[in-house]
C-alpha cells in the first residue's frame, strides 16, 4: 500500500483529491524514454485533468496538448503550452471555440466532418490565416472497452467514415486557407490488450498506400491515446508500460522518413499519481449486508456510476488485522452512488480515512457541485 501523509491528510476537510508529483514526474520520465530518438509527439489530453500543477509538470516535460472545447485551449495556454504543440479534436467545435483556437494560431484542428470543415475554411478565410487540419478518420476497429468510452466503430459519433474520407481529403486540396497536414485516429479508451493498435496500424498502413498511389503524402499521422492502466493494481504497476506501447507502432506502422507520428494520451499520464481521500461518515449494519458511508459521492468522483468503474479501495487509517466485507457508498440521493460491492477491507470505523485509487484522470475534472448543493472537492499536491 502506499504511504500516505496521514498526520497532513488529518488537517484537510474531507473529500480531496492528492496527487502525488512525484510519480506523475516519474511517469513524464517513463513517457519520454519510451519515446527516445523517434520521431514521435505526445500531446497530453486535458480532458484527463486540468490541474494547475499537474499541467505545470506537463509542459516542463515539453509536451503538447490535446484539447476537446474552447475552455481547454485556454486552459492550455494559461498553463504554457506552446501554441504549436496545441491539437484541437471534438465533434462539435464551436464558431466561437474555432475563432479562438485560430486567433491563437493552434498546431491542429482534427476535423470529425465535412460540416465542420467548411466552417474552419470559411473561418480561416475570414481572417485570411491558412489552418492546419488533420481528418479524423473512423476505421471501424473495437478497441473492446466499455461501450461508452469506445470511440472507433462506426456506429460512434467520431470521426469521418472510411467511405467518406475521400471526399474529405478532395476539398482540402482545393481550399486556400486549409492545408491538410495529417490523418488522425482515435479508437477508443483504457485499453489494455495492445492488439486493437495493431490492427489500427493495419488500416493505416492501408490508408497511405492509397493516397499515396495519388501523388498524397501527409506529414504526421495521429493514432489518438487510450492507453489503459491497471486500476486492480496501482502499486505493483504505477506506470504503464510505455516502451510496449511505443514499440508496437515501431514495428507495425510504416512511416516514411520525414513523417511524424503523434499521440494523445491522458488516462495514462495522471491517473496513478491521483486518489480521491474521503472520510467515513457511518458504518451501517443491514440485514444482509454492512455499509461504508463516507462523505465522497458520484458528485466528486463520477466514473463509478457512469461507466461502472471500479477503483481499488483502501482504508489508509484503520490498524486493526481483521477485516470484514462492506459496501462502500457515498450521500447522495441515487442508488447508482456505490464505489464498491463486497469490498474486503480492515474492520473500518467512523472517521477513517479511505482511499480510492488512481483517480488522478477523469476524477477532480468531472467532479460537479450543483447535484444536491455540494461542494467541489479540495486538492493537496505532494511534492
Amino acid at each position: 500500500m502506499t504511504q500516505f501523509p496521514i498526520a497532513k491528510f488529518r488537517q484537510h476537510s474531507t473529500p480531496f483529491y492528492f496527487y502525488d508529483l512525484e510519480l506523475l514526474h516519474s511517469t513524464l520520465d517513463a513517457l519520454k524514454d519510451g519515446i527516445g530518438k523517434s520521431p514521435f509527439f505526445v500531446h497530453y489530453a486535458l480532458k484527463a485533468n486540468t490541474n494547475p500543477q499537474l499541467l505545470a509538470a506537463i509542459v516542463e516535460s515539453g509536451f503538447g496538448a490535446d484539447c476537446v472545447s474552447g475552455g481547454e485551449i485556454k486552459a492550455a495556454v494559461n498553463a504554457g503550452f506552446e501554441s504549436s504543440k496545441i491539437f484541437f479534436a471534438g465533434v462539435g467545435k464551436g464558431d466561437d471555440e474555432i475563432d479562438y483556437a485560430l486567433d491563437h494560431h493552434i498546431g491542429c484542428f482534427n476535423v470529425e466532418s465535412m460540416p465542420e470543415l467548411e466552417l474552419i475554411a470559411e473561418m480561416a478565410s475570414n481572417k485570411a490565416v491558412v489552418a492546419n487540419v488533420a481528418l479524423r478518420v473512423n476505421p471501424n476497429i473495437d478497441a473492446h472497452t466499455h461501450h461508452y468510452i469506445t470511440t472507433g466503430l462506426n456506429e460512434n459519433k467520431f470521426g469521418i467514415a472510411l467511405e467518406l474520407l475521400d471526399n474529405a481529403v478532395a476539398y482540402c486540396q482545393k481550399q486556400p486557407n486549409l492545408r491538410l497536414i495529417g490523418l488522425h485516429f482515435h479508437i477508443g479508451s483504457q485499453i489494455t490488450d495492445l492488439e486493437p493498435y495493431r490492427l489500427l496500424c493495419e488500416r493505416i498502413n492501408d490508408l497511405q498506400d492509397k493516397y499515396a498511389s495519388k501523388g498524397i503524402k501527409f506529414d504526421l499521422i495521429n493514432v489518438g491515446g487510450g492507453l489503459g492502466i491497471d486500476y486492480d493494481n496501482p502499486d505493483q504497476n504505477p506506470v504503464p508500460d510505455f516502451k510496449a506501447f511505443f514499440d508496437l507502432f515501431r514495428k507495425e506502422l510504416h512511416l516514411s522518413a520525414d513523417q511524424q507520428l503523434h499521440f494523445e494520451l491522458g488516462r495514462s499520464v495522471v491517473a496513478q499519481c491521483g486518489s480521491l481521500i474521503t472520510k467515513v461518515i457511518y458504518v451501517k449494519e443491514g440485514l444482509g449486508k454492512k455499509f461504508v458511508i463516507v462523505d465522497a459521492g458520484m458528485t466528486d468522483l463520477l466514473r463509478p456510476a457512469l461507466y461502472q468503474a471500479h477503483h481499488k479501495i483502501e482504508n489508509i487509517t484503520s490498524t486493526a488485522t481483521e477485516t470484514d466485507r462492506y459496501d462502500v457508498v457515498g450521500p447522495i440521493c441515487e442508488s447508482s452512488d456505490c464505489f464498491g460491492v463486497d469490498e474486503i477491507l480492515p474492520i473500518t470505523r467512523r472517521g477513517d480515512l479511505i482511499a480510492l485509487r488512481s483517480a488522478g484522470a477523469y476524477g477532480e475534472i468531472m467532479a460537479m457541485h450543483q447535484y444536491n448543493m455540494r461542494s467541489v472537492p479540495g486538492c493537496l499536491v505532494e511534492e
